[in-house]
């Protein structure tokens, strides 16, 4: 799978974790792609929401990626700035998400991708699928002016990717880069 280009910087904690062995900084910064979760050993100072290059490439602002982590593992501070990440992801990238609605597709036989969405059952997935297919959404508000009471798109994929990142035992992940399991010895792989 593909990793990460860019990331949001979730929180800066400039001499480490007040638990940890080896003083040294560290952040927790939230993909922009794949919303993965990772803690990054950073080169100088960071500010909170502020977007730096994770990808392979030389990297301006980060020494290295230290490791994946799951939502459990976030700061209080990193917890609470982690909805404003995804919002702003959103917004910023509205085509990509709104791509997700024109092309989205069975899972099984009687369940659809659409009704992944919290708020969203048969009726809305089916006014969706009828509308699309008579012309594709252009932006969020056509979407919800064109599907009857429909929850804001918007906030819906917001709140799905949330679902995502917070519940490490979906059967389905729509957004989000499943979190990374564990073995029995508590080693990633």
């Amino acid at each position: 799978m593909p990793n990460e280009e860019e990331a949001l910087v979730l929180d800066y904690m400039p001499k480490g974790k007040p638990n940890s062995f080896k003083p040294e900084p560290i952040a927790q910064v939230l993909g922009k792609q794949f919303f993965s979760l990772l803690e990054v050993v950073p080169k100088g100072d960071l500010k909170v929401m502020e977007t730096v290059y994770v990808g392979k490439d030389e990297r301006a602002k980060i020494d290295f990626i230290k490791r994946r982590i799951n939502f459990n593992q976030l700061s209080s501070t990193a917890v609470a700035e982690l909805e404003k990440a995804v919002e702003k992801i959103v917004a910023d990238d509205q085509k990509r998400f709104l791509d997700f609605f024109n092309n989205a597709r069975s899972i099984t036989l009687r369940r659809h991708q659409l009704e992944l969405l919290p708020g969203l059952g048969k009726k809305h997935m089916l006014d969706i699928l009828k509308e699309r297919e008579k012309k594709p959404f252009d932006s969020f508000e056509d979407l919800a002016s064109r599907v009857k009471l429909l929850p804001d798109p918007s906030k819906t994929i917001v709140k799905r990717i949330m679902l995502e990142l917070e519940d490490d035992v979906l059967n389905h992940y729509i957004f989000a880069r499943p979190p990374a399991k564990e073995n029995t010895f508590g080693k990633r792989f």
